[in-house]
């Protein structure tokens, strides 16, 4: 489980095909203090498992499945990446649920900067904007922000400077993928209602079963 407050950007040193996937290595700092292999660390939002470790770098290995699914399949030597670690148990929750399962890229419509912040528009897949609300939370590249408004086929944010120079976003232009995962709360709440729905219909089916045999209907 992550919460979306980036801890510090990294730096792609290499990328190297094995088998179905690819080795990532990533140059860090700060999320190193405690790291273990088998940790969990989240990569532009994608949660990727620690195989190895250097005092100023780790390695994780990204499975063919996770490369189509993000942007990590487009990782090269030098880019930059958002870096969260695991939250603690005994941690602080300052952004919302973010498990590090990314729903979808998005690509970024347009950017645009004034002397408070930057405002950008997203374009998504269909799928997923039903996730989507005015005011709710979404993850775009493992940074836990606000949606400010909806548009068609994606949506507003508007990002302060602080979000702005402590994350990648300030590298961002239109026509960048960026890594997309919905608010999961509302992914259980269409789970519950699409089931709740399939039982009404089955009472249903079993209520006219039972008046068709008692010759009511």
């Amino acid at each position: 489980m992550f919460t979306g407050l980036i801890e510090e950007t990294g730096s792609v040193r290499s990328v190297d095909v094995s088998g179905n996937g690819v080795n990532i290595t990533v140059s860090a700092k700060e999320i190193l203090t405690d790291v273990k292999i088998g940790d969990s660390i989240a990569i532009d939002g994608a949660c990727q498992t620690v195989t190895k470790f250097s005092k100023d770098s780790f390695t994780v290995f990204a499975s063919k499945v996770t490369c189509d699914a993000t942007t990590l399949s487009s990782f090269k030597t030098g880019r930059k990446v958002n870096l969260e670690r695991a939250m603690s148990a005994n941690g602080r929750f300052g952004g919302h649920f973010v498990q590090g399962h990314v729903d979808s890229t998005g690509k970024i419509k347009s950017v645009e900067s004034d002397e408070s912040g930057m405002k950008i528009e997203v374009t998504i897949s269909a799928d997923i904007s039903r996730y989507i609300v005015e005011k709710g939370s979404i993850t775009v590249d493992g940074i836990s922000l606000t949606v400010v408004s909806l548009i068609e086929n994606g949506f507003v944010l508007y990002l302060i400077p602080e979000t702005i120079t402590s994350t990648t976003l300030i590298e961002k232009k239109a026509g960048d993928d960026v890594n997309i995962e919905v608010d999961m709360l509302a992914k259980y709440v269409e789970r519950m209602l699409l089931l709740d729905r399939k039982d009404d219909r089955n009472n249903e089916d079993s209520l006219k079963k039972a008046l068709l045999e008692g010759g009511f209907i």
